[in-house]
């Protein structure tokens, strides 16, 4: 056996490259490599399921190439090989591809920053103001975040933008406030169809929390109706039931009180002579 490896350490393939050091090299980076997945593994097993969905899989990648770039250097260490002016030429190019490529280093920059602050986890229902986008967060990558809209299409949104957007979170907080407007006649009793209103979100949406209670405001005296807003706390997980049924409760409990909902009315003056 130490003939044979005495005999591979004599057979040069380049310069002071021999058969045995890119075999030792060859071991290194095999092993570099089963370490990579078994560590990556253990880390997904053990401690991703603790960590956001976004973080543990930023963070499983980092350790899998983080470890095979250490067996890279270790690779090239044993092969007697220079990296320093390797390095210096890296850095030039580094430079160089760094003004050409502005907005991908920006939009990484900021994907490292969205995973560090959490304005936002895996599943949330979001919405950005600014750009118009309300929906259910996929991911935060590396570059770019995703949502999926409420009508089923995905939007890819550069993590630059999306760092720098105003981001309204729909379920950060444990119960929501959901709201109505609903004109009567000036001629019917308020506190008869405030009474009326409470009573059949009472009946039939159980979903609306008792405290605190159903809330009910005098907006404003319009032109053609008394406007009374309608508030209503409930969970979050519910908004999808109770914001498209509020106003068909409120229009269901002012028919049974008798409560008129005027159309729009105007009176004309004739002048005397």
């Amino acid at each position: 056996m130490t003939d044979f490896l005495q005999g591979l350490s004599e057979m040069v393939i380049v310069g002071e490259l021999t058969v045995l050091s890119l075999l030792v090299g060859g071991i290194i980076m095999a092993v570099g490599i089963v370490m990579a997945r078994v560590f990556k593994m253990l880390f997904q097993k053990y401690y991703a399921p603790s960590l956001p969905r976004d973080t543990a899989k930023n963070l499983g990648k980092f350790i899998y190439f983080g470890i095979i770039a250490l067996s890279f250097l270790a690779f090239t260490s044993s092969q007697g090989i220079d990296l320093s002016g390797l390095i210096v030429a890296g850095g030039i190019f580094a430079v160089v591809i760094g003004f050409a490529t502005q907005s991908v280093v920006s939009n990484l920059i900021s994907g490292l920053f969205l995973m560090a602050e959490k304005p936002a986890r895996h599943g949330d229902t979001i919405q950005m103001p600014d750009m118009g986008v309300t929906g259910t967060l996929l991911d935060i990558g590396t570059f770019s975040s995703r949502i999926r809209k409420f009508d089923g299409t995905i939007i890819r949104i550069p993590n630059e933008k999306f760092f720098t957007a105003n981001i309204r979170s729909l379920v950060a907080s444990v119960a929501r406030r959901a709201d109505a407007t609903v004109g009567i006649s000036y001629k019917s009793d308020i506190q008869l169809a405030i009474s009326a209103i409470k009573k059949e979100i009472r009946a039939g949406m159980p979903f609306v929390l008792c405290i605190p209670e159903p809330d009910f405001w005098i907006e404003e005296l319009a032109d053609s109706s008394v406007n009374i807003r309608v508030l209503v706390w409930h969970p979050n997980e519910d908004w999808g039931q109770v914001q498209p049924l509020l106003l068909g409760v409120i229009k269901r409990a002012l028919d049974s009180a008798g409560v008129e909902i005027p159309f729009p009315q105007r009176v004309i003056w004739g002048a005397k002579d």
